[in-house]
């Protein structure tokens, strides 16, 4: 089970702090991350992403099912390789799998003009170290989680949709 955790913060600065303090937590073994990166919001209302390449999952599969979840969380640009009828083939999965358009549109109101957050996707997390190291940044935290086979369902969809 992968746990989707998207920290709001009120400016940049605090959010890379957080997200420097998630890279910590990861060498000490508190969060085994298969997703990180930092999204803000400038002041126009642009949305800007971030992520580092060696954090994201060790499969191609699990990388992309990360790319998905970003795109289809942030509108990041990117989403062109799904085309048709994949996108709404695998909202479909992402909604059964929790990320419905009730839980987009929270993550949508988190972010204005001037925000940021980090968006930590992990396959282990120890919840009480992990919130306590956390908690001296504050933020607004969403989180749902991902069971096994709503993975590997959405890693074959995803699988399925490189093909077409």
């Amino acid at each position: 089970m992968s746990e989707l955790i998207i920290i709001g913060y009120d400016d940049q600065e605090t959010a890379d702090r957080a997200y420097q303090k998630v890279l910590q937590l990861q060498r000490d073994f508190v969060v085994q991350l298969t997703g990180l990166a930092t999204v803000h919001i400038d002041e126009n209302g642009r949305k800007h992403i971030e992520m580092p390449q060696k954090i994201v999952g060790s499969s191609a599969a699990a990388g992309g099912l990360w790319g998905v979840l970003i795109g289809l969380l942030f509108l990041a640009p990117g989403l062109g390789m799904l085309v048709g009828g994949a996108v709404g083939a695998l909202s479909g999965k992402l909604s059964k799998a929790g990320i419905n358009q009730a839980f987009r549109e929270r993550v949508e109101g988190l972010l204005e003009p001037g925000t940021a957050a980090v968006v930590i996707m992990a396959s282990k997390i120890t919840e009480d170290k992990f919130k306590s190291a956390m908690g001296e940044f504050g933020g607004k935290v969403l989180q749902t989680s991902l069971s096994d086979e709503d993975e590997s369902e959405l890693a074959a969809e995803l699988a399925g949709s490189d093909e077409q």
